[in-house]
């Protein structure tokens, strides 16, 4: 298979699927943390809230970017441009990795506490937040690895 026709990376419909998908599940983990003011008291949950808020408008744009060179049928293939979205995408991997997991690990702690310090309520919708930035990192991870695929081909 030619790498210019690797499903997934920028300027496919593939990577315009990924892109779509990563800006909903972070859009849905921004709004489950975000229902209540409750988050502010734990770092780790303003983290994977800052953490959303840088993925969301990134993902965004680059689903713009990959919608249009569908419908031009014209992909990216400058190696600068192609750098720079693939060195984004890992730092942001990264990044929502360690939110995913923090959240995760702190909700795991208030549900051990039986409720002392979160309502039954607040801790599901929590948990929710950290499951969808899970799958978050699992699409960005996608992106990232298929990019630096394509990297070496420009």
């Amino acid at each position: 298979m030619a790498m210019e026709g690797v499903p997934g990376s920028l300027g496919t419909s593939v990577g315009f699927s990924l892109r779509i998908g990563q800006t909903l599940f972070s859009s849905a983990s921004l709004l489950f943390m975000s229902l209540g003011v409750e988050f502010y008291s734990y770092s780790a949950f303003c983290y994977l809230v800052t953490t959303m808020g840088l993925v969301i408008p990134w993902s965004c744009t680059l689903a713009v970017l990959d919608g249009y060179s569908v419908v031009v049928k014209c992909p990216v293939r400058q190696p600068g441009i192609l750098l720079i979205i693939a060195a984004g995408d890992w730092v942001l991997s990264v990044l929502t990795l360690a939110a995913a997991c923090s959240t995760a690990s702190v909700v795991d702690l208030l549900f051990q506490t039986s409720g002392s310090f979160c309502t039954p309520k607040c801790c599901s919708r929590y948990q929710l937040s950290a499951a969808m930035a899970f799958l978050t990192w699992f699409l960005s991870l996608a992106s990232a690895l298929l990019n630096l695929w394509l990297l070496p081909s420009s």
